[in-house]
């Protein structure tokens, strides 16, 4: 049985920066890193973008600078007992603790009877078997259009892949993007050469002669050097279930970042939070609040008592395309489009009851801390009050 003052279930971007925060307070309490991956922390963004840039692997690691910290790699954490404070992994090792993080994450949403041949993209393990594949291949076939799905189409078409785009929305982040800009994604990705089958479903995945051959529901047959899904994820809160922990959506979080066992934290994808902002619950599966999140859950399990008032933003690359947004970004809301070039470059509002809940910065730079400030005052607003409000 192994003590730690501290014990991190998970391997990510947020169990890292929570090592950081706890070293802010704490210099020498013993910390453990249970980590299900084989690798050590590293940035999850560049997987779909800058390594498809020229940017080197190994940029994606991320440095511990002499922390001490005792990491447990390709190990999983399969048991919590609270009232013992003790976590259990996979391989009948026993940890005990006296704060706990979990920042488990979440799993990719797979096909019921889903092909070993299918990527689902997430991992370093995962683009490295993408990358080998397309220096061998040329075809390639995307399902799913949202975040991942359209970056990694974008990527693959950049180093000259041939691309063919499969999902059942009319259009590429059609549950994001007003219609108008979804419809002219779909067609500025078709000038780049991809094949972009929207309105579209896949039927079934299978092997032969060395291709995958996705078919479509209207029996259309697609042979690929290599496929990849971006379905989205499920949070992992199965231990938190097993220790009782309060779930909904995710582990739900106080906004010191406790669960409702006071010794026992969540940050990152899996935990549901209060945004203050925004004055309701959500998950935000972005690299700005697990770095955010995780720092300050290190910190409060470490003895401070900060409050995660923080409104995450988030961003994406799409060829000489991209955005940073902040806040409730949905296509059934009310939308006030605000262009300086046609779905070139400008703003775009989201409002539910006239106040603004949510802000698409597209191709527009330097603007969170302005969207995030508009956001926050809760302020009745029109097409009028808003346009030319944020600009760069």
């Amino acid at each position: 049985m192994k003590h730690h003052k501290y014990l991190i279930v998970g391997g990510g971007m947020t169990a890292d920066s929570a090592v950081h925060g706890i070293r802010k307070i704490d210099q020498d309490g013993a910390i453990a890193m249970i980590c299900e991956e084989r690798h050590l922390p590293y940035d999850r963004p560049p997987l779909s973008k800058s390594l498809w840039k020229d940017t080197p692997y190994e940029s994606i690691w991320r440095n511990a600078h002499g922390l001490n910290v005792a990491v447990h790699l390709s190990k999983k954490i399969v048991a919590l007992d609270p009232s013992k404070k003790t976590a259990t992994d996979d391989a009948g090792n026993v940890y005990t603790y006296e704060k706990l993080l979990l920042a488990t994450g979440g799993s990719v949403r797979r096909f019921p009877d889903s092909s070993e041949s299918i990527i689902y993209f997430r991992t370093a393990d995962d683009y490295r078997r993408l990358r080998e594949l397309s220096e061998q291949g040329s075809d390639f076939v995307v399902i799913g259009g949202g975040f991942i799905g359209s970056e990694i189409g974008a990527a693959l078409a950049m180093n000259g892949k041939r691309v063919t785009m499969i999902f059942p929305e009319n259009g590429i982040g059609a549950r994001v993007y007003p219609r108008p800009l979804a419809e002219f994604i779909n067609s500025y990705y078709r000038e780049k050469g991809v094949t972009i089958l929207a309105s579209e479903n896949v039927k079934s995945v299978r092997t032969a002669g060395g291709k995958t051959v996705v078919i479509t529901g209207n029996g259309t047959e697609i042979p690929a050097d290599g496929v990849v899904a971006g379905l989205g994820i499920l949070p992992n809160i199965d231990l938190a279930v097993q220790a009782g922990l309060a779930v909904d959506n995710g582990i739900i979080v106080d906004e010191q970042l406790r669960t409702s066992n006071p010794d026992i934290y969540a940050a990152g994808d899996v935990a549901n939070f209060h945004s203050t902002v925004l004055d309701k619950r959500m998950r935000v599966e972005h690299e700005d609040n697990a770095n955010v999140m995780g720092e300050m859950a290190g910190r409060n399990m470490a003895g401070q008592s900060d409050s995660y008032h923080h409104q995450p933003f988030f961003y994406s690359d799409l060829f000489d395309l991209g955005y940073e947004a902040v806040g409730e970004l949905d296509a059934s809301l009310d939308i006030i489009e605000d262009w300086k070039e046609p779905f070139r470059k400008g703003v775009i509002y989201y409002l539910r009851n006239e106040r603004v809940c949510g802000v698409l910065l597209w191709n527009t730079w330097g603007q969170v801390p302005a969207a995030t400030q508009l956001i926050a005052e809760k302020a009745v607003h029109s097409h009028a009050t808003l346009e030319g409000r944020i600009t760069d």
